[in-house]
């Protein structure tokens, strides 16, 4: 079995950002990758807007050069899609990473779902959206409650719950009423979200008070049925007539995987233990880049500072190298 030196799980951004400034400091990796590259980008809303400007989403030294300031969807794969082959980049797609043995004589042995590998030292950036967070309550897994908004067209002339009130939230409500959908957004919260995109606020705040959203604060939703959703504000129970129900909850890194390998998780709050100097877990040997170090907080790490994790964890290997030499 031919051993790697770095075998990094996960082909987002932050994984593709450690590739290459483990490609810069001389040391080869391979990339595993369950779908296609950055495919969590891939599985972003089809009219997603970027939060960031192109500048701040950049890895490895190469421009994203776009005309307008904040890049789209199909702009930024196309552009993480250009990187891979510029730098060329090894990366096997369409292979997911099962399991991560412990290591033995100095290896760790990967397994996935294609076979096996040997690897000096191994990268966790798998990110967190393959895992949203459930509600835990009557009719969540019925087939029409989907926790991931891809468009709107499906859902013209129907109507449709949005649970959340936060930016995915948002941004599904606003392409459903473009698609001709009626819309009732059902929010916990007791006003707008703080995080919500500055510049789509005044839109959806718009169409709420014209009454083309209806939007519900306060909202504890209790359960979900064939034709209704059935929720709470303060001691009083209502009911929304819907066909369809994006629950729009967030999302959450994979615990599990995670301690499969011996890395310690925070309870409280969902946080990996690692060095934040060098991004090594207590696992000696296993790292983590990207959004995986923030825990259950998604909106503490984004590409625009996890693309510098990788770099920090090639210092960090050039010394322990050096060590031996």
């Amino acid at each position: 079995m031919k051993v790697e030196e770095v075998i990094i799980i996960g082909g987002g951004p932050c994984g593709l950002a450690a590739a290459i400034a483990l490609k810069d400091a001389g040391i080869q990796s391979l990339i595993i990758e369950k779908g296609n590259v950055v495919d969590s980008i891939y599985r972003y809303p089809t009219h997603q807007t970027f939060f960031s400007s192109s500048e701040k989403l950049e890895i490895g030294d190469t421009a994203f050069i776009i005309e307008n300031r904040k890049p789209v969807r199909s702009q930024a794969m196309a552009y993480y899609r250009e990187v891979v082959r510029r730098k060329d980049l090894r990366v096997n797609t369409f292979e997911k990473v099962e399991r991560v043995g412990k290591r033995e004589d100095g290896k760790f042995t990967v397994q996935t779902s294609k076979g096996d590998y040997s690897a000096l030292q191994v990268i966790v950036a798998t990110g967190y959206y393959d895992h949203p967070n459930y509600m835990c309550i009557p009719g969540e897994q019925l087939p029409k409650v989907f926790h991931y908004f891809k468009e709107g067209h499906p859902y013209f002339s129907c109507d449709v719950a949005v649970i959340g009130g936060k930016n995915s939230s948002v941004d599904a409500a606003l392409e459903l009423v473009k698609s001709g959908a009626r819309v009732t957004v059902l929010y916990r919260g007791t006003e707008y979200s703080p995080s919500i995109k500055p510049w789509i606020l005044p839109e959806f705040e718009a169409l709420v008070r014209n009454g083309t959203i209806k939007m519900e604060f306060n909202a504890n939703v209790d359960k979900i049925t064939e034709d209704s959703v059935i929720y709470h504000v303060g001691e009083e129970e209502k009911a929304v007539k819907n066909d369809f129900v994006f629950a729009m909850t967030g999302y959450h890194p994979d615990h599990s995987f995670l301690a499969s390998m011996g890395i310690n998780i925070d309870k409280g709050t969902g946080r990996p233990a690692y060095n934040e100097e060098t991004m090594e877990t207590n696992v000696k040997g296993i790292y983590i880049a990207g959004v995986l170090a923030a825990g259950n907080n998604a909106n503490e790490i984004f590409i625009e500072n996890g693309r510098f994790h990788g770099g920090l964890i090639a210092n960090h290997l050039i010394v322990e190298k050096a060590k031996y030499e």
